[in-house]
């Protein structure tokens, strides 16, 4: 199925929930949605089920998902499994495609042999400004593939980055990279980009993730922690 298929399959097919995920800070269910195309699982987080937490607007995590899938989809990297937003049994929400993965991988147990593969995502969050990237929420499928998920805590105007991958502090941003990042922070100026994100975030928060993507480009290298509070909890 393609992308665009998969897209359209998320957002109108029909939603059956088969249980709550576990482990989860806000309630999280894995479901299936069923078309004319076929069945794909997906991870559902409705809007009423998210903890509301002091230092983001209430309600929004799930926009937030959103959101870092657009972006994704826009630089083509990181991969982070097609998202939309829709209403479910619960109400409105996030859903994503469902990825297989072994449980017992992350960042901690591939960095080793791996770690050349983080570069994109570190350089994702610095302009995504993901305020919780665990190394949990990096994965591994059956084909080898490293995928990254849980990007509710993302986007806001005020820095926030807290990650597990500080390992590229002063190393240059790969040329693929810092390229695709100065363009991004052209494309947010104005155009279909900044308003499908419009309709996702705040337009100070667009606003600062433009400013945070030219910031980066300018530098054309990935920044040290900016405080002692640049480290999530738990780690993993």
């Amino acid at each position: 199925m393609t992308f665009a298929g998969v897209r359209e399959l998320l957002a109108t097919g029909e939603m059956r929930l088969l249980g709550l995920m576990p482990r989860a800070t806000n309630f999280t269910f894995l479901a299936e949605v069923s078309g004319d195309v076929g069945t794909v699982l997906c991870v559902y987080k409705p809007r009423d089920g998210e903890t509301p937490l002091w230092d983001f607007p209430e309600g929004t995590l799930h926009r937030r998902e959103v959101a870092a899938s657009v972006l994704a989809t826009h630089l083509g990297w990181p991969a982070i499994p097609v998202t939309v937003l829709r209403d479910g049994p619960h109400g409105p929400g996030s859903v994503q495609l469902f990825v297989d993965v072994d449980p017992n991988e992350h960042f901690f147990t591939l960095r080793d042999t791996r770690l050349d593969a983080f570069r994109p995502v570190a350089a994702f969050d610095v302009v995504a400004n993901n305020a919780d990237r665990k190394s949990g929420h990096c994965l591994l499928d059956a084909q080898g593939e490293i995928w990254f998920v849980d990007h509710g805590v993302c986007f806001a105007a005020a820095p926030k980055l807290r990650t597990v991958i500080w390992d590229f502090v002063g190393d240059p941003l790969p040329p693929d990279l810092c390229a695709g990042i100065a363009q991004l922070g052209e494309d947010l100026a104005s155009g279909a980009l900044r308003d499908e994100l419009s309709d996702l975030l705040a337009p100070e928060e667009v606003d600062a993730l433009a400013h945070r993507a030219r910031a980066l480009a300018r530098s054309g290298r990935y920044p040290a922690p900016a405080s002692d509070r640049a480290y999530p909890w738990p780690p993993v």
